[in-house]
């Protein structure tokens, strides 16, 4: 999948990795993402002078998401830059979040969990599907774009009425 010879990379110096994942693929599993098409990645991995991997590239891909106002279904555009850092298991990268660890012994790096630890906190979960949607009613249910309801803002929750007679005083 995403996977990086080491020997490979330690003779070139760098090496470009792409991959086309579909969206049914194991590695989005449990994240809440649910991707419309396949998902493009591109990344460039190289050695650094300090022993650590350096990992750029991009994510791009069609979401399935709800406008948060009104819970329209909206496919939205993904395209996230990623920089990752991966260093050997034997250095102290505790408590790092920005900072992944790989065996230098191993014969090849996987970039997977990183590159889906990244998107999935790259994602925007905050989406509308127009600036001036209105949303639902917070009472009846009724969504405003499409008709008014007969609500009153008058309903009060009973709870607050002896707030409000001090208020009143």
């Amino acid at each position: 999948m995403l996977k990086v010879d080491l020997g490979r990379l330690g003779r070139e110096g760098s090496i470009l990795a792409e991959a086309c994942i579909s969206a049914h693929e194991p590695l989005w599993d449990a994240t809440g993402l649910e991707w419309a098409g396949d998902v493009d990645i591109s990344l460039l991995a190289a050695y650094a002078g300090t022993g650590e991997i350096i990992v750029r590239g991009s994510v791009r891909g069609t979401l399935r998401q709800e406008c948060t106002r009104c819970l329209r279904p909206l496919k939205t555009e993904f395209v996230g830059n990623l920089t990752l850092v991966f260093v050997s298991e034997g250095d102290d990268v505790e408590g790092d979040g920005d900072v992944y660890p790989f065996e230098p012994t191993g014969a090849e790096l996987d970039m997977s969990s990183a590159v889906r630890e990244e998107v999935v906190l790259a994602m925007d979960s905050y989406v509308v599907c127009d600036p001036d949607c209105r949303g639902l009613c917070s009472t009846c249910g009724t969504n405003l774009n499409e008709a008014a309801c007969d609500c009153t803002e008058d309903e009060t929750d009973p709870r607050w009425a002896a707030l409000r007679n001090l208020k009143d005083e």
